[in-house]
């Protein structure tokens, strides 16, 4: 192909394939400047009292447990043979660089080290520097330490270990992730379309999208903190939004050519119909992902960070390089193999007139508007019920029990449970006293280390004036009493049963932090981080709610400017994003079904983060499909006499596409589905079945069924005349019958 066209066409080619060059270059490194966790915003006070403590006292929480244990003809850690392979190990990791306090029970002697059955015992390790620096060491060190020693079997735990160890699975998830979805989405697009140039066409879009996130991700991290799972989510992200994005352009373009249009207008009219619809498809993602912009938490910002780049550079590869490819490629682009040839001929032609042209979509559509409430009220219970199991969500935080079961990390928690109390040993809740002195006030750090150990859920209390149980004083037991003070002050830890991130150690957070102290006081620990991410999220919550709501309202008003239009598909969206919730809680809260997804941990608690995550991606997504259905309504709406007929055939010439960009989707989000991180696993299930369920249950049978319910009200308009693309030129169709058997008359004013 030739001209000026062509010419322009090559040189946006070349421009793309220069950018993503760079991009690939310069995002390349990405990796290695992301940092890990990012749960606790940083200007929390469980934050800063881990800082504190980590930046000024010599003793403090560590970083890594190793929970050694004796096998074969050895019967005890105190025996000769294994007391010198733990000194062994301690030794090690002294001289390891970037260790900066070692303690064992092989040192101490401490019964709180030491299992009841003395088979046991522990290495508690505190690492230099800040979150990132630790956890850097402790990939190095984990794979060191765990493993045979001699007599000792050596397992890994601890907060820095957890976090190198979902920093190690992230990364070989998302090459699994891509390895299987790449094909898989290849194959679905060749079925869709018979050609395998224009099956491969949205891929390209989609490397492009990627690449182009991960240059932004690595960009953003010189100015602010950036974490993990951006960049697997954004990739996830960046190829769905690319196929749906592809998939309409091509779609629209096909069907154009094949109604005698010429090359040039068909493209014309595919970006103006289809491509505006992308351009505000975008929009709705873009401003759902950005309301995860008012959350402190760095995780809940860097996802939307990752999000918002990779739509921005799907919507840009689809609206510029691919109309570019397609000019390049004229008509070969649709033009079917072999093998496709064969089988649709065996299939034969199908045409009709009327009803009988309409899909099985539209003639579905056309149902639920003959029986308008009947549909939407059964459709409505459905989701309901699926939504049900919302209302006993249990709030907690993801621990090591979320780690894959072979992983060390995992053995070593459930030794840990099994042999010692985890509260008392790496995750106590600790107070922390700045600037108090006391030796000068040794007799009010007594009292109140006795009113501590008083309260609901506490076992023991240490620090420097003794451990107290019950409100007695004992002499001290575990480490010296001197490690609880510093020139920074002085700390307290509080031993708690159960599990860290408990309802019952946050609730004794909220209780010392209102406890009378002879100073200031700043309460950290696991029960006070699972407080304050609480509490930092459920603030901002309305801001988050109010600002998708009203952002995704106004654009779709002005792609639609029919307010009650507008309104339904924002209470639609949020009834199947609450279906999707409650199926959640079902699965990964309650363990119902966790077979079918390769197995799971089940810990019996939701993610406090996960609802507000899932919102800020699903809304965005599930309003995508709504954007691209009331674009071909509104279109249709200009051509057709009635309501009804606008709808149903709106419907009918977007619903297969919705299914099949819905099915692509899934199958995108099922790969990232198939990751050992359980966080990872919960947004592809969740996103996948919202998708699910938004783009056939409610678009295919709900939306049909309430938009004849509001009648001529769904159709109002303030505006004299509403927006709607110029459609092509077209023979006058007749409309359809409607829910009572009479045509829709039209009701614009």
């Amino acid at each position: 192909m030739r001209g000026p066209r062509c010419r322009v066409a090559w040189t946006v080619l070349a421009l793309a394939a220069a950018l993503a060059a760079a991009c690939a270059w310069f995002g390349a490194a990405v990796d290695g400047r992301l940092s890990p966790g990012g749960v606790v915003p940083a200007a929390t006070e469980a934050a800063r009292a881990d800082r504190l403590l980590q930046e000024g006292f010599a003793s403090a929480p560590p970083h890594l447990v190793l929970v050694t244990r004796v096998s074969g003809a050895t019967r005890s850690v105190e025996e000769s043979a294994a007391a010198a392979q733990g000194n062994e190990l301690v030794r090690r990791l002294s001289t390891d660089r970037s260790v900066a306090q070692v303690a064992s029970y092989w040192q101490t002697r401490a019964p709180s080290l030491r299992s009841a059955d003395r088979r046991s015992a522990l290495v508690l390790v505190r690492l230099r520097g800040r979150e990132q620096e630790a956890t850097a060491a402790a990939g190095r060190l984990v794979p060191q330490m765990a493993g045979r020693h001699g007599p000792l079997q050596v397992e890994v735990t601890g907060e820095a270990a957890s976090r190198a160890e979902a920093l190690r699975l992230a990364g070989r998830d998302q090459f699994r992730a891509e390895v299987l979805a790449l094909p898989l989405t290849a194959l679905l697009l060749l079925v869709v379309f018979g050609s395998a140039v224009a099956a491969l066409l949205p891929l390209a879009v989609g490397v492009l999208a990627v690449l182009g996130a991960q240059a932004v991700l690595r960009l953003l991290t010189f100015c602010t903190e950036v974490t993990v799972s951006a960049t697997n989510i954004s990739s996830a992200l960046g190829f769905a939004l690319a196929v749906d994005y592809s998939l309409f352009l091509l779609a629209r373009h096909r069907e154009e050519t094949a109604a005698g249009a010429e090359p040039g207008t068909a493209l014309r009219t595919a970006l103006r119909t289809a491509g505006r619809a992308v351009l505000f498809s975008a929009g709705t993602v873009i401003l759902s992902l950005a309301s995860l912009l008012v959350f402190p938490h760095t995780i809940l910002r860097s996802i939307a960070y990752g999000g918002i780049a990779v739509t921005a550079f799907a919507a840009l590869a689809g609206l510029l390089v691919l109309p570019a490819l397609l000019t390049v490629l004229g008509p070969r682009v649709h033009r079917p193999g072999v093998l496709i040839r064969r089988w649709r001929r065996r299939r034969g032609p199908h045409s009709g007139s009327g009803a009988a042209e309409l899909g099985r979509w539209g003639r579905l559509a056309l149902a639920a508007q003959r029986r308008p409430g009947l549909v939407a009220v059964g459709v409505t219970a459905v989701l309901l019920v699926l939504a049900a199991p919302f209302s006993r969500v249990q709030i907690g935080l993801f621990d090591d029990r979320v780690q894959p079961a072979s992983s060390t990390v995992a053995k070593a928690g459930t030794a840990l449970r099994h042999d010692y109390r985890p509260g008392t040993v790496i995750t106590p809740t600790t107070v922390v006293l700045p600037h108090f002195d006391p030796r000068r006030h040794a007799a009010d750090l007594d009292a109140y280390a006795r009113r501590v150990s008083l309260q609901k859920s506490v076992a023991r209390v240490e620090t420097a004036t003794g451990s107290y149980a019950r409100g007695t004083r004992t002499p001290p037991a575990g480490t010296a009493a001197s490690a609880y003070t510093s020139p920074h002050g002085a700390w307290l830890a509080v031993a708690t049963p159960g599990e860290p991130y408990s309802t019952a150690n946050r609730d004794l957070a909220r209780t010392l932090r209102d406890l009378p102290a002879p100073a200031p006081v700043l309460v950290g620990g696991p029960g006070a981080v699972l407080d304050d991410v609480q509490r930092t999220l459920f603030a901002r919550l309305p801001w988050c709610l109010a600002l998708a709501g009203a952002t995704l309202l106004a654009l779709t008003l002005a792609l639609t400017r029919r307010p009650v239009m507008a309104l339904t598909a924002l209470l639609l969206n949020a009834l199947s994003l609450a279906a999707s919730f409650g199926a959640l809680v079902f699965v990964f809260q309650d363990g119902h079904g966790a077979g079918l997804l390769g197995g799971f941990p089940v810990t019996g608690t939701t993610d406090v983060l996960m609802p507000a995550l899932i919102f800020g991606i699903a809304f965005g997504l599930s309003m995508d499909y709504e954007i691209l259905l009331l674009s071909r309504v509104c279109e249709e709406y200009a051509r057709a006499p009635d309501a009804a007929t606008a709808v149903v055939r709106g419907l009918d010439r977007t619903a297969r596409l919705f299914t099949w960009a819905a099915l692509t989707l899934a199958v995108v989000m099922a790969a990232l589905a198939t990751s050992d991180l359980v966080m990872l696993k919960i947004i592809g299930v969740g996103l996948a079945l919202a998708v699910l369920l938004d783009a056939t249950v409610v678009r295919g049978l709900l939306a049909p069924a309430v938009l004849a319910l509001a009648g001529r009200a769904a159709w109002w308009s303030p505006w004299p005349r509403p927006s709607a693309p110029a459609p092509r030129p077209c023979r006058k169709r007749r409309p359809l019958v409607g829910p009572a058997g009479t045509k829709h008359p039209r009701s614009d004013p």
